[in-house]
């Protein structure tokens, strides 16, 4: 049974996770895992979470089935896979707030040099092997830690200024790779107990609606202000996980 103090963090976080999962390329994701770990462990939370986010993945797969860059996923899914790898063969051993505290740091960053690029809507940058790689591979990372991957796969896809509906085609499919990747390992370290999977269960007849949402947001909201909102997701999770793990 979940308690009322799980109950409260968990409904926001699970709607918002497929809210942005449906409309905005996981914008603002990463608020999941610090909101429930306000009622368990962050371990607890992470391993709550990932079933959700696979449910989701496979929720918006059909509304974006097609439509992603396959040129971007063969730059990221290799990193995904490395970085995933990385964060099994080390779980544990880190410090998920100094990892979290970096990439805190690194997403605002990344948000206020931005405000001197080109604006939105005009010609993007050609996605870069190389860094596109390496923030794959961050991304697989973190993701696997604490499922807070979004801000480095933003970090490589906002600057190429895809239309929005590839962008988010692109980010969701290659969550949706990564977060199954993770699985076996999750299982393997015995993060899905009873518990935790009763409760990821109880939970997921809100992802279609949080998936729905966003859904119903993305074609109401045009080019520039998709990617404002995208920006100001990025801006937000930055912001809170470095407030969370001050």
């Amino acid at each position: 049974m979940l308690s009322t103090e799980l109950l409260l963090v968990a409904v926001p976080a699970v709607l918002l996770t497929g809210l942005s999962k449906g409309g905005f390329g996981g914008a603002f994701g990463g608020i999941a895992v610090p909101l429930l770990a306000l009622a368990v462990p962050p371990t607890q939370a992470a391993a709550i979470m990932l079933p959700i986010l696979c449910t989701a993945d496979l929720v918006g797969l059909r509304a974006y089935y097609g439509k992603w860059d396959a040129a971007n996923l063969r730059i990221m899914l290799p990193g995904a896979l490395l970085g995933v790898l990385l964060g099994s063969l080390s779980f544990g051993m880190l410090d998920e707030r100094i990892i979290a505290l970096l990439i805190g740091g690194i997403a605002v960053a990344f948000v206020l040099l931005n405000l001197l690029r080109p604006p939105a809507g005009t010609a993007g940058l050609p996605p870069a092997r190389g860094k596109g790689t390496a923030l794959s591979a961050l991304a697989g990372f973190t993701s696997f830690v604490a499922h807070a991957g979004g801000p480095p796969a933003m970090m490589h896809l906002l600057p190429q200024q895809l239309d929005k509906v590839r962008y988010v085609a692109t980010i969701n499919v290659f969550f949706l790779l990564t977060n199954a990747i993770k699985l076996l390992p999750y299982a393997l370290l015995g993060q899905f107990s009873g518990d935790n999977l009763l409760t990821s269960l109880f939970l997921a007849p809100l992802v279609p609606l949080g998936v729905w949402a966003g859904l119903w947001l993305q074609e109401r909201v045009d080019h520039l202000w998709f990617y404002r909102i995208a920006r100001a997701g990025l801006l937000l999770a930055g912001i809170q996980l470095i407030l969370q793990n001050l």
